[in-house]
């Protein structure tokens, strides 16, 4: 049974991995979880290494995002279902980067790691058997993307509602980073105007999200409508890929952007307004 159009249960993920057309992919950060154990027939990708360009810190090219699928023997006509560690941010990432590119059969397992876990279901450390194939990409669609100057603009203007998905203390400035998060920026603090609604009041305490009226109501308090501009953004922009997700993909708002370059590049840039 799927919960909504871009989610899956665990027992849907149970029932239909080893499906022909299904692919399970495990997103992390790296392959340390996937490597100590995965659900059967899930291959992994690395979002630092795989997910991003290794010279310009940006996402894949077209040529680079065919050479993943390609290589991973998946086609247009691949269901993807997506999952991972840290409450899927990583995965959630890779679905927003999917969407750019135009793949439109994916989905994501409610719940990541942490409800498959939490249901003692089983993993393997066995890796699947992979035939690449040849991957046609479609242009990318930055609609859903936000670029620095874009998210300069709208603190101008003042119409866009921005949030930021971060930890209150990241918001206030008091941290620049989670603990043990590498990636960083030269100074703390949050885009002016942003709202705070940090990622994980999106989620329950098994990982999945939130019914849809209780996600309205949550962004809604804080001024975060549908008929509104609205642009994500966290530390390197997974977190914020999790809240678009739950803005784009579960409430339906048309337009909604992730600005990936997030915090990491906005408080390290001169001259761009900062709030404490």
């Amino acid at each position: 049974m799927t919960v909504n159009k871009a989610l899956v249960t665990t027992d849907w993920v149970a029932e239909h991995k080893d499906d022909d057309k299904v692919q399970l992919v495990e997103v992390d950060v790296d392959n340390s979880a996937y490597e100590s154990g995965h659900i059967e027939g899930a291959i992994a990708w690395n979002w630092t290494t795989q997910l991003n360009d290794q010279v310009r810190r940006d996402i894949l090219s077209k040529d680079q995002f065919e050479e993943l699928l390609g290589n991973s023997g998946i086609t247009p006509d691949t269901l993807i279902v997506l999952y991972g560690d840290n409450n899927n941010w990583f995965a959630a990432y890779a679905y927003w980067q999917l969407k750019i590119f135009g793949h439109e059969q994916v989905k994501l397992l409610d719940g990541g790691r942490v409800k498959w876990e939490l249901e003692e279901r089983p993993y393997v450390t066995t890796e699947p058997n992979v035939t690449p194939v040849k991957y046609e990409a479609k242009n990318p669609d930055l609609s859903v993307r936000a670029l620095q100057p874009e998210v300069l603009a709208a603190v101008k203007d003042g119409n866009v509602a921005l949030v930021d998905v971060r930890s209150p203390q990241e918001f206030s400035g008091e941290v620049i980073a989670p603990p043990g998060m590498t990636e960083t920026a030269q100074r703390g603090g949050h885009i002016p105007g942003a709202a705070n609604v940090p990622w994980k009041q999106a989620t329950n305490e098994d990982g999945t999200f939130k019914s849809p009226e209780e996600l309205k109501e949550l962004y809604g308090t804080k001024g975060i409508t549908s008929d509104k501009d609205v642009i994500t953004y966290c530390r390197i922009g997974e977190r914020s890929a999790h809240t678009w997700f739950a803005l784009h993909e579960l409430l339906g708002f048309d337009n909604v952007r992730n600005y990936d370059g997030s915090w990491t590049e906005w408080g390290s840039m001169v001259g761009v307004p900062v709030e404490r």
